[in-house]
């Protein structure tokens, strides 16, 4: 199963290791600079097209992979329960 994290991008359900929402995150200093340092090593995908609304961090082929997206954390949780329990 694949999740669709906008943008036509999709990645696989089993590589996704947490959706995080940026507002309520983003507080944290600890969020913050592991956000800058992931941007740094060049682990940062932007696939949002306008401001970004979460964060979803993925494992694929042994790297670690930080998808921004225009959705919300919300959406995704929703996408990635209905692919599971389908």
């Amino acid at each position: 199963m694949y999740l669709h994290l906008g943008q036509n991008v999709v990645v696989p359900i089993s590589a996704v290791i947490g959706i995080f929402d940026l507002d309520n995150t983003t507080g944290s200093h600890l969020t913050r600079a592991f956000l800058s340092n992931a941007e740094k090593a060049g682990h940062i995908v932007n696939i949002s097209e306008d401001i970004p609304k979460s964060f979803i961090i993925c494992r694929e082929q042994d790297k670690e992979i930080i998808y921004l997206s225009q959705l919300a954390s919300s959406t995704l949780l929703k996408r990635s329960e209905t692919m599971r329990f389908d």
